[in-house]
């Protein structure tokens, strides 16, 4: 059973890895501090924020279900945020991203790591292909509809646990590593006038640990909205009014933003109150995953819900690209190797399969054989059996628009020449 941490730093687990610590259990010595790159913040030049008679925005800032990872459980009315780590979900990052974004102004948000869980880890032969650590920890920005792996796109900055600035999977150490029961401020500074302007810090207690860090050239101009991703800990989020650790200088809290400088992400929810479960009827390997692939880019508001989708999860949670047996893989039943046994096995299918019917969102149920066979479509069907979902079957077969041809040629297109130049390097 996983276990609270008492005390004491963790390490990375892997074949072949000397342990590396992670998320600390208790402060850590000052002469570490002075070791690492980040000397030098104490010359201050934020300064306090003006009166603003602007009328504020009048949405609860919050971490929204619809744009959360299925393992993510808000509790708290949304304030503190567990994560699933049974049936190998322990293995897998849990993200979430709030529904209110900054667009300009100078804005920020406070996460608090209250609990440290010590899942059981498989050692020897049964380690990671690719090593990885216990615990994660990210607190950044992105842009509305990127990739809920916070840091791992051009898309999103953030810090991690590891005090390191985070940017398309680009990591630089420029701050104090996270300590449990610490209050860690992430500071968004859009505002032209400030010295400061377009970067983002980070603060400890309401202390600076990081100097500002310039957001990257493809987030500027951009809204970006507040984001969280973690593994094997729990997490307290607060986006105000005010402050829990009071910075240097007087600063709005992402609830406390103008109207102007704010975006409100829209819901998916329909006016009705319900939700679509929708079982894709189609025929395999005949353009079937290139149908979803379409759908979710004009419909972001659903969530797949197949073994793709978790072997991508696995990747995108640093456990690398998996060893594929070509004669037996396919996308709607992937035979991969992680080294796990709880994810070769795809334990994680059963247990997101119970908690599915029990978070309200749009879902994408892609089993192609399954959505086939009477029996266990039958089975789908009654797991979704509930008064806030409307089930619908999406027949995929026949000819297909030219719109969705010119889409599957040039990925098909672009595959063949990342394979060719891949091949030449």
């Amino acid at each position: 059973k996983p276990q609270v941490l008492k005390s004491g730093l963790e390490p990375r687990f892997g074949r072949g890895m000397a342990p590396k610590t992670q998320i600390a259990g208790e402060e850590e010595p000052p002469a570490k501090v002075a070791k690492t790159s980040h000397e030098g913040v104490a010359d201050e030049l934020e300064k306090d924020a003006l009166k603003d008679a602007r009328p504020r925005i009048a949405e609860t800032v919050g971490m929204v279900t619809e744009d959360s990872t299925l393992n993510v459980i808000p509790t708290s009315g949304g304030k503190v945020l567990m994560g699933l780590s049974d049936a190998g979900l322990q293995f897998l990052v849990a993200a979430s991203r709030a529904n209110v974004g900054v667009k300009s102004g100078r804005y920020m948000f406070e996460v608090r790591v209250v609990e440290v869980l010590l899942p059981t880890m498989p050692g020897g032969r049964m380690a990671p292909l690719q090593p990885i650590s216990r615990q994660q920890c990210r607190v950044g920005f992105s842009k509305k509809g990127s990739s809920l792996f916070l840091g791992e796109t051009e898309d999103s900055v953030c810090f991690d646990s590891d005090g390191c600035f985070i940017n398309n999977k680009h990591k630089t150490n420029v701050a104090e590593r996270f300590v449990r029961d610490n209050v860690f401020g992430v500071l968004l500074n859009l505002d032209p006038a400030s010295p400061n302007a377009n970067t983002i810090s980070l603060f400890k207690d309401g202390r600076r640990v990081s100097k500002p860090q310039p957001l990257p050239e493809g987030l500027v101009g951009h809204a970006l909205f507040p984001h969280v991703s973690f593994r094997n800990v729990t997490l307290q989020v607060h986006f105000g009014p005010g402050l829990i650790a009071p910075v240097p200088f007087e600063c709005c809290t992402i609830q406390e933003a103008a109207k102007e400088d704010a975006v409100i992400a829209s819901s998916s929810c329909s006016q009705d109150g319900k939700f679509e479960i929708l079982f894709p009827i189609a025929l395999p390997d005949e353009g079937t995953f290139d149908w979803l692939d379409d759908f979710l880019e004009n419909h972001p508001g659903y969530t797949e819900v197949s073994d793709r989708k978790i072997v991508e999860w696995a990747t995108g949670s640093g456990l690398g690209k998996p060893r594929t047996t070509s004669l037996k893989n396919s996308n709607d039943k992937p035979d991969v190797t992680f080294g796990i046994q709880a994810l070769d096995e795809m334990t994680p299918r059963k247990l997101l399969y119970t908690i599915a019917p029990l978070i309200p969102r749009n879902y994408v149920v892609m089993e192609v054989k399954s959505n086939l066979l009477k029996s266990e479509r039958q089975d789908l069907l009654h797991r979704f059996d509930l008064p806030h979902f409307r089930r619908v079957a999406a027949v995929v077969v026949g000819e297909p628009p030219e719109s969705f041809k010119v889409k599957v040629r040039a990925a098909v297109l672009a595959e063949k020449q990342e394979k060719l130049d891949t091949e030449w390097k």
